[in-house]
């Protein structure tokens, strides 16, 4: 495990595209199925990570306060699965499953949506506008595994306020931390 914090992608950089599967239903899932939301969430997580472990039940209420809401969210995992089977789509769907998911979770082989987005750990965030400007990119709150801080969403959940408001969201953003993602070599 190599802590890693967030490469904090420039703000404004646009949505790059995607279609990846979600591993619960199997159907292709891309940025484009939330194109008539105002905000897009694309989440690099994985099952396997102690830090994604550590905000996982706050992912899914997350995902369960924002159902109703004008924002897309889905999730990604892209670690390469045969060096890491928790990772694998099989155990991805059992956790999303367990954790009630109301949003997919796709699994990125090819890692190229990784890629892509500059998604460097896993838990990563990246906040879209509804013009799919990134507004925001950083960490879901203070808490990381064994400091004690409460997990509640705090900093990605203003972000998304600011979004669905219509209001800019502050640039001051602190990364995000985790595991390095898996890639393949």
């Amino acid at each position: 495990m190599a802590l890693t914090p967030s490469t904090m992608l420039a703000l404004g950089t646009p949505a790059p595209d995607f279609k990846l599967p979600d591993v619960v239903s199997g159907k292709t899932i891309g940025r484009d199925e939330f194109a008539s939301r105002k905000a897009l969430l694309v989440m690099f997580i994985c099952r396997h990570c102690p830090y994604v472990v550590h905000v996982r039940e706050e992912l899914a209420r997350l995902g369960r306060d924002y159902a109703a809401k004008d924002a897309g969210i889905v999730a990604i995992s892209a670690n390469d699965a045969a060096n890491y089977p928790d990772d694998a789509p099989a155990k991805l769907k059992e956790m999303a499953l367990e954790l009630k998911l109301t949003f997919p979770l796709c699994y990125d082989e090819t890692q190229a949506a990784a890629k892509a987005y500059a998604a460097a750990c896993t838990p990563d965030f990246f906040l879209f506008d509804e013009a799919r400007k990134l507004v925001y990119r950083g960490q879901l709150d203070d808490a990381r595994p064994g400091n004690g801080k409460p997990v509640n969403g705090k900093d990605l959940r203003a972000a998304l306020e600011e979004v669905l408001a219509g209001r800019p969201v502050s640039p001051v953003q602190k990364p995000s931390m985790g595991c390095n993602i898996k890639w393949k070599k």
